[in-house]
């Protein structure tokens, strides 16, 4: 986008079925208006970019924070079931251990 190379007329430029193609708009007050409104317009499509990029970052530390959480809660879920007297059956699921039953009286 821009002024030719003497700065007489405005061109812009844009994607037409995969090719560039130059649209020539005009000199004088026309082609100073339309690069005035081009120019708001990159500036916009520059901020939405800039807070996108924030957002994202932002984004990024709450999952690294989330990703902590869940391991620090997956190391309470183990204690907890070791101490009631399970084990983790080959890396899977969690079972009683064989021989163990709660201490308890029993009526009979």
């Amino acid at each position: 986008m821009g002024w030719d190379k003497c700065g007489r007329y405005y061109t812009r430029s844009r994607r037409v079925n995969g090719h560039v193609v130059r649209e020539y708009i005009g000199g004088g007050r026309a082609g100073e208006l339309v690069a005035q409104l081009d120019a708001i317009e990159r500036d916009k499509r520059e901020t939405e970019r800039a807070c996108a990029k924030i957002a994202q970052e932002r984004v990024k530390t709450l999952d690294v924070l989330l990703a902590e959480l869940n391991e620090q809660a997956d190391l309470l879920i183990q204690a907890a079931l070791l101490a009631a007297g399970f084990h983790q059956h080959k890396r899977g699921e969690w079972r009683k251990k064989r021989g163990e039953h709660e201490s308890g009286t029993s009526t009979g």
